[in-house]
């Protein structure tokens, strides 16, 4: 018998080698990390999120280090479409891993826009839609945080989409399955959570906040356990795929978010102080798997017992 074990998953007919991909606005869109990381090992390259028009992001500082993470207020800046399909896309064509490529917008519109630029694009293998980012005053947070907005956007989506839909859910919700049915019944192909959790740090010597935008989105190790906990509810209430991530860094912190129910994980926080973090967390999950002897990952999905 043969010792070798599988690691590949399907998410909405799309095969994935291994359920390790990297965590949108983490990853650049793969160029940035390319010398020290073979991207083709990873089971999708997530790009950074991608507008209709070049966004230029919020005031600096824009990122602070917090106990057991980090906050971000980026604000989603990014070059645009253009740029990106000229640019970024010819690059990622050249490895042997899917392409996601994060969409945001302001508007219905203007993912509408981006969604169906990439509609041609045969080298992007699905799409994320970004509704919870929570350092953008207008558009997103609101889609994300009202189930019949994250609906009517996600039907709008996919009527014009040619890629798979996976929509990306925010955590500064009530609920997290009310958010999960909502899109799963508008259609979308998966899910994935969480996006960071709305925070604040002050300078106490200073008396200032030490974001220019006051808040910023808390990643890292922190946060870990709220995103287990709302992966394995949001499981329960779909029968969508669900990409779990939220702090995982080692192999075993992604297997704990297969069992609680996710079919993949992304890396996230951890690839600012670890460039070659993804792989070690996918080469951390294949020691898990021969440790613990199973033979193929899919055993682990949502095999927590009850």
């Amino acid at each position: 018998m043969s010792d070798q074990r599988n690691l590949s998953v399907e998410i909405a007919g799309v095969q994935f080698k291994n359920p390790v991909m990297t965590a949108s606005g983490t990853f650049g869109s793969g160029m940035e990390y390319s010398e020290f990381v073979d991207l083709s090992r990873l089971g999708a390259v997530v790009t950074k999120g991608v507008a209709n028009v070049p966004w230029p992001g919020n005031a600096t500082p824009r990122v602070a280090e917090v106990y057991g993470g980090m906050l971000n207020a980026i604000g989603l800046q990014n070059p645009g479409i253009d740029v990106f399909c000229e640019r970024d896309l010819p690059f990622l064509k050249e490895y042997d891993t899917n392409v996601i490529v994060n969409v945001c917008g302001k508007s219905i519109q203007d993912y509408v826009e981006v969604v169906e630029r990439l509609g041609e694009e045969k080298s992007v293998s699905m799409l994320e839609i970004n509704v919870s980012c929570p350092n953008v005053k207008e558009g997103a947070i609101a889609f994300g945080q009202k189930a019949s907005a994250l609906e009517e956007i996600t039907r709008e989506v996919k009527r014009h989409a040619k890629q798979p839909v996976i929509m990306k859910l925010s955590p500064n919700v009530t609920d997290i399955t009310e958010m999960a049915r909502a899109a799963e019944s508008a259609g979308a192909d998966a899910i994935s959570l969480i996006n960071t959790i709305t925070g604040m740090k002050i300078d106490v010597y200073r008396r200032r906040f030490v974001l220019a935008n006051k808040t910023g989105g808390m990643s890292g190790p922190a946060i870990k356990p709220v995103a287990v906990r709302m992966v394995y509810q949001a499981s329960h209430a779909v029968k969508i795929p669900v990409i779990g991530m939220g702090g995982i860094l080692t192999g075993e912190d992604a297997a704990e978010f297969l069992l609680a129910g996710a079919t993949a994980v992304a890396v996230g926080a951890a690839n600012f102080f670890d460039p070659q973090a993804s792989v070690q967390v996918l080469e951390g999950l294949e020691s898990y798997l021969e440790r613990t002897n199973v033979r193929d990952v899919r055993d682990l999905i949502g095999a927590v017992e009850e």
